[in-house]
């Protein structure tokens, strides 16, 4: 089968490696029938000291459910499945309180990777793999797209609305215009906020947020931007939802938040350690981390996209083959679409 991996800095082609096979009882393979590129993939992209040959950070597919192993009794060969790039279990203290991104049983092997190919091998399958009735001719493409959000996007976005606790009436800041700070927006709305302000500098992406649900946008950065959101919100934000993960980023949602306010991020941070202690006098609360997409997903999200409630797959605003996948990145990269989808036959 072909597996795209990363050929240089800022390069990447394919490469043909055996089919995966069942490992573990609890395994599922599945043939991809969508798979994209997400944002944080674009870290590794840039990365100069890529090794040549390195499997994609790819993580994301909707497929076919081909063989299962022996534990497996939710899922059967023949179902049309999510596949999320977390495997949580279901059964442990974390997964039950609802953070199955960071399952107490997976730590370490929780997250998919190598998706970006013709099949996958699936970890952990019985609990996390998410059926979606039907088949993939049963849906238009628009809906197949809102469908592969579900595998990170969406519920990150959604996750991070979760766990800075948006209520109705809150006053909600995005920090972030690509894929998930756009679901974030549609996140934020489904939860009952009364202004939505994105932060963002892209008029297509500024475009999509007002049609899901934003009230504002803006463009200023740093203190000019901070003073356009107290202006446009009559005073700081109740909830800042950093969808970046850079420091830049979290200085920037922890200065629009009133004292009391509440960030949740869920860029993957791409700084070291950055301290919390100038936080201590505003009484900020933070949190943040792996969505729980298996939770969401079963709960809340999946009806949403099958009942049409919410449109999450226009963020795929450019579909590619598999062999395209260098151009998939690179339009990415270059901003020349929100979020590449790959399709196959």
């Amino acid at each position: 089968m072909k597996l795209a991996v990363y050929t240089k800095a800022g390069q990447v082609g394919l490469t043909e490696i055996n089919r995966p096979q069942i490992e573990a009882p609890n395994d599922a393979i599945i043939r991809i029938v969508r798979t994209c590129v997400c944002g944080s993939d674009l870290w590794h992209y840039r990365n100069p000291d890529i090794e040549k040959g390195h499997q994609n950070s790819g993580h994301e597919a909707i497929g076919i459910v081909e063989e299962t192993g022996d534990a497996v009794t939710t899922v059967k060969p023949g179902d049309f499945v999510i596949a999320p790039f977390t495997h949580g279990c279901g059964e442990c203290d974390a997964c039950r309180a609802g953070f199955d991104g960071t399952c107490d049983r997976h730590i370490g092997n929780n997250w998919s990777d190598g998706v970006q190919a013709e099949y996958m091998r699936f970890e952990y399958a019985n609990w996390a793999l998410i059926k979606i009735p039907g088949q993939p001719s049963d849906y238009t493409e628009g809906m197949l797209k809102s469908l592969l959000t579900l595998a990170d996007v969406m519920p990150t976005g959604y996750h991070a609305a979760r766990v800075a606790d948006v209520k109705p009436g809150d006053k909600v800041v995005v920090i972030g215009d690509g894929a998930v700070g756009q679901c974030a927006v549609i996140a934020a709305k489904m939860r009952g906020a009364s202004q939505i302000v994105l932060m963002s500098r892209h008029e297509d992406r500024q475009k999509m947020a007002l049609e899901s649900g934003a009230t504002a946008v803006i463009a200023e950065r740093g203190e000019e931007g901070i003073a356009k959101v107290r202006e446009i919100l009559g005073g700081g934000a109740d909830v800042a939802l950093e969808c970046v993960g850079t420091e830049a980023a979290v200085d920037q949602a922890l200065g629009v938040l009133h004292n009391g306010g509440r960030m949740g991020f869920v860029g993957v941070p791409h700084y070291n350690n950055r301290a919390l202690g100038s936080t201590f006098a505003q009484n900020i609360t933070v949190a943040g981390g792996a969505a729980s997409v298996t939770t969401y997903d079963k709960q809340i999200l999946l009806k949403a996209v099958l009942d049409g409630d919410i449109n999450p797959g226009r963020v795929f605003t450019k579909s590619y083959r598999l062999d395209e996948i260098d151009q998939a990145y690179q339009d990415m990269d270059e901003r020349k679409t929100i979020k590449s989808m790959i399709v196959f036959d």
